[in-house]
Order: structure tokens, then C-alpha cells, then sequence
């Protein structure tokens, strides 16, 4: 699984500041692309793969631009609100998503392309626990695979990840629960045990 991180320098304007400028002057609204495109493109491919994660991702953008004028600007970061959008449009591909869980679980090879030797040894550890993982992200439901997702993978806080899904911070957290319940059960079972005398 991909981590992504969020690193922006403080001279740089808030989300809202600049959302609110592109309402008169659109092409301000490249800013935030440039800013969060790679995080939502990154968080589809994780969620759905390579070949339907540009169209997700550009999608995302496309609403968020045709939207902007109705962008709560008490709120100076944008994060969520793609998220938001980006997990309502891969809601529509939910059956895909499960079948690559579920491809990913029976698969023992992980794709580790030239050039990315430094993450071979991270990706060695979670190749131990993959086909498990992919398995229980296959079967816990949606609602609870949607907070659980943005938390783990795209770094949202809790409370982020109520605000992109529009629910309660409440009901995020017992979703949440819910799904690390799941996956430490099934990552529970399947830890290799140790022989004792070795």
C-alpha cells in the first residue's frame, strides 16, 4: 500500500483563499489541482487500479472545479472535500474494487518496478500480510472500507474522513472500529506462530 503524505510549505495560500479567488479568476483552480492531484490519483489507483484511477482522479477535479462556488470557505482545507468526491465516484466502481481485493489476495507476486529498490524492504513485510489484508478488505462493507481507507491510505484524520463521506465524526469512528476489528482478526489468524526451542 501506498502512503501518501501531505507537505505543504506555509507560504504557500490556504485551499480556501484560493478557491474563493478562482471564482473570479478560474484558472486559480490549477493550484489546488497541482496541490492534491497526485494524493486522489494515488488514493484511486490504490482503490481500483492504475487504468481506472486517471479517470477517477480528473472526474474528482472536474466536479470540484464545477463546484467551487459552493465550497465552504470556513474551511481551509480542501483535502475532505476531494476525498469526498472521490469516494462518491469510486462508489460506482465498488464491484471492481472487491474483485481486485479479492485478484490481490490470491496473487503472491507484488509488482516492485525498477527503480524503486528503497521500497522493497517495506514491501516485503506487507507481502506477508497481502493476501490476507486484500481478502478482509474484500469482505468488510463499504461504509466501513470507505473511513477506513481514507484514514490508512490517504492520512485523513477521523474527523476529515467524516467531513469527505458528510457523516458524523461519531458514526466515522465506529466505522472505523469496525474495520480495524476486521482486518486485526483476520491479520490475527494468519501470523505465522513460532516453534518453540529455536
Amino acid at each position: 500500500m501506498a502512503v501518501v503524505t501531505r507537505a505543504l510549505s506555509t507560504d504557500v495560500a490556504g485551499d480556501a483563499v484560493v478557491i474563493e479567488r478562482s471564482w473570479r479568476e478560474p484558472e486559480c483552480f490549477a493550484e489546488v489541482f497541482d496541490r492534491y492531484y497526485p494524493q486522489i490519483y494515488g488514493f484511486a489507483a490504490e482503490r481500483l487500479g492504475r487504468s481506472t484511477a486517471d479517470d477517477v482522479a480528473a472526474e474528482t477535479f472536474m466536479i470540484a472545479f464545477d463546484r467551487r462556488d459552493r465550497y465552504d470557505l470556513s474551511r481551509p482545507d480542501a483535502r475532505p472535500w476531494l476525498y469526498g468526491i472521490a469516494v462518491n465516484l469510486i462508489a460506482r466502481h465498488r464491484r471492481a474494487e472487491a474483485r481486485q481485493y479479492r485478484a490481490l489476495a490470491r496473487t503472491d507476486v507484488t509488482e516492485i518496478s525498477e527503480g524503486h529498490a528503497d521500497r522493497v524492504t517495506s514491501r516485503l513485510d506487507a507481502q506477508a500480510h497481502r493476501g490476507p489484508l486484500m481478502a478482509a478488505l474484500a469482505e468488510i462493507s463499504d461504509k466501513n472500507r470507505d473511513v477506513l481507507l481514507l484514514v490508512a491510505w490517504a492520512e485523513l484524520t477521523c474527523e476529515e474522513a467524516a467531513e469527505a463521506l458528510g457523516i458524523p465524526a461519531a458514526t466515522a469512528r465506529v466505522r472505523l472500529h469496525r474495520a480495524r476489528k476486521k482486518l486485526r482478526a483476520v491479520l490475527t489468524k494468519t501470523e505465522p506462530t513460532t516453534e518453540k526451542g529455536r
